[in-house]
């Protein structure tokens, strides 16, 4: 059985930043991920989707912030246990955790930090009949590499961020992009929403509002898109490209019957340190909800943050904590 200071659920962003935290205070992680790889989203999802809000980077790449983020924990030589799905957990007579992955790695810790993001994940699909016939011809509902519109005529639907975000890139890399969505108004960053409306007037981009797509067309592969306005009229769209960006739908899975308290598909907290109705489990980043919750990056690395500074106080309850700034060198996290 694997040992470990805190079991960390999910080896994204927050995950992994979450190590770097716990390893300021002498605490061993070992993370778990269904996914092959770590990086959870920003690796499987979009490597290559530049990302504007991280502190001290105007933009970084996904890949890149992943990239850094393992190398800045490399000092604390976490453990990995990728590809394996977490499925069930049992409390021991210590009050530790045993955990059980789908493939029987027992991994036995004090604390769990689930940083899982959304969980189990799907694209959520438009309701066009024929959409299957064309996945991988021509639809396509993440994008790893741009490079594959190059010069190519594109269709995005949407109206959040990734919708506002590809548009803006694949404007330098497409022949032709258009932006579609049911309504005026978007949901997304507001200099996103800027940037949209100035390349749309600017005649960059073509910006179809009010209005969705209802049909596909193509023989082999997609040639076209039927899109139906507000006032009912349809019209086909020369496309190479549809990409209906419409968010994720998130599935907890195994997580889901741990008896944790759950709203609308993510886990409730306390916001002093992200703790759980149970105790020693804690969850951050975009998998818990409280009042006001941001589903950034960086509200995930505050919260990896609090929480480790509780899990240590449960791990070594008679031990004095002792914070310091991480410019200190020899930082030895408690006396």
């Amino acid at each position: 059985m694997i040992k470990t200071d805190i079991l960390i659920i999910g080896a994204g962003p927050v995950g992994l930043f979450t190590v770097f935290e716990a390893g300021l205070l002498k605490l061993k992680c070992h993370l778990v991920d269904a996914l092959a790889q770590p990086g959870g989203q920003l690796t499987e999802i979009y490597p290559k989707k530049p990302i504007y809000d991280i502190p001290g980077y105007p933009s970084v790449m996904a890949g890149e912030l992943i990239d850094n983020l393992m190398e800045q924990i490399a000092p604390f030589k976490p453990g990995f246990t990728l590809g394996e799905r977490a499925e069930s957990i049992e409390k021991l007579e210590d009050d530790s955790y045993k955990l059980t992955t789908n493939r029987g790695t027992e991994i036995n810790a004090p604390v769990i930090a689930i940083a899982g993001g959304l969980g189990c994940f799907e694209p959520r699909k438009p309701p066009i009949s024929n959409i299957a016939d064309f996945e991988d011809n021509g639809v396509e509902y993440i994008i790893r590499d741009p490079e594959l519109y190059r010069n190519k005529k594109i269709l995005i639907a949407g109206g959040g961020d990734s919708a506002l975000d590809w548009t803006i890139l694949l404007s330098d890399v497409a022949k032709e992009v258009t932006l579609v969505h049911r309504r005026t108004s978007f949901r997304g960053a507001l200099d996103s929403v800027d940037k949209v409306m100035e390349m749309a007037q600017s005649g960059k981009i073509n910006l179809i509002t009010e209005a969705q797509v209802v049909g596909l067309n193509g023989g082999d592969k997609l040639d076209s898109v039927v899109i139906k306005d507000k006032e009912k009229n349809e019209k086909p769209v020369e496309v190479d490209h549809f990409i209906p960006l419409f968010g994720l739908s998130p599935k907890l899975g195994p997580i889901g019957e741990w008896g944790l308290n759950i709203t609308k598909n993510a886990i409730e907290v306390d916001t002093k340190d992200y703790s759980t109705n149970v105790p020693g489990i804690y969850a951050i980043g975009d998998i818990n909800t409280y009042e006001g919750k941001l589903k950034l990056i960086l509200c995930g690395f505050h919260e990896g943050t609090m929480m480790v500074q509780s899990a240590f106080k449960r791990i070594y309850p008679d031990a004095k904590l002792s914070f310091k700034y991480t410019t200190v060198a020899g930082v030895n996290g408690f006396d």
